[in-house]
């Protein structure tokens, strides 16, 4: 909080900077988390994402002419080959999400 105030317990914006996360049009259902079961390369598994990350996944299965199941085999496969695997498989997720959005967003 370098450039925050802080006023009895609540934290202000910096004057002039423009950042507010809460748009008018923020839907706080997007930051629920909703656990889906999804098959890894053929082995039933859980994924717990918050609804926004169910949505860009959805995206880019679209985009990629796939099931959600079939994008995250793939980026499943990957890891293991190129990096021999990964300890926190819904963060690496929720990267390659925003990786995507920062992409699409240019």
């Amino acid at each position: 909080m370098d450039d925050c105030a802080r006023t009895e317990g609540r934290v202000d914006m910096p004057k002039g900077k423009g950042i507010d996360p809460f748009v008018s049009e923020f839907d706080m259902g997007l930051a629920q988390p909703l656990s889906r079961s999804v098959r890894l390369n053929g082995f039933a598994t859980c994924l717990r994402l918050e609804q926004v990350y169910w949505d860009i996944l959805a995206d880019m299965a679209r985009i990629n002419s796939c099931s959600i199941s079939a994008l995250l085999s793939h980026v499943d496969r990957e890891v293991h080959l190129r990096h021999g695997g990964v300890k926190n498989f819904s963060g690496l997720v929720r990267v390659v999400c925003v990786v995507h959005s920062l992409k699409e967003a240019r």
